[in-house]
């Protein structure tokens, strides 16, 4: 899903993206989850807002939750298993992702049509 980072529910915003680089805004209202996905590129994460994030991994039945909170940020290698995102804070939950492409027609976080991967 792709629109304004600013409303109500899940909204994804390209801010910029070329060859070897995607720029995108995720923001995610308070009890919304995100699509199923995997990652195929390394990843600097910055939190913009929010507190609480769980990470949902579909085929383990693992769970993270993790504490978060503004200006928190990291890198993250690719992850090939099928998870998801799901805002369990407060408030909404806003991120900004740079994907560094393997390549100009990488798709950085493919969604998959279900937790059956």
């Amino acid at each position: 899903r792709v629109g304004s980072a600013v409303g109500w529910g899940m909204s994804i915003e390209i801010l910029c993206s070329d060859d070897t680089l995607v720029i995108r805004r995720m923001t995610l209202a308070p009890g919304e989850a995100g699509d199923w996905h995997v990652d195929r590129c390394r990843r600097f994460s910055v939190i913009v807002r929010g507190d609480r994030l769980r990470i949902e991994y579909a085929h383990a039945g693992e769970v993270v939750e993790l504490d978060v909170h503004p200006g928190l940020c990291g890198w993250d290698d690719p992850e090939e298993r099928v998870h998801r995102a799901v805002n369990i804070g407060r408030g909404p939950y806003e991120e900004v992702v740079t994907f560094h492409r393997t390549g100009p027609d990488v798709d950085p976080q493919p969604a998959v049509a279900s937790a059956d991967g």
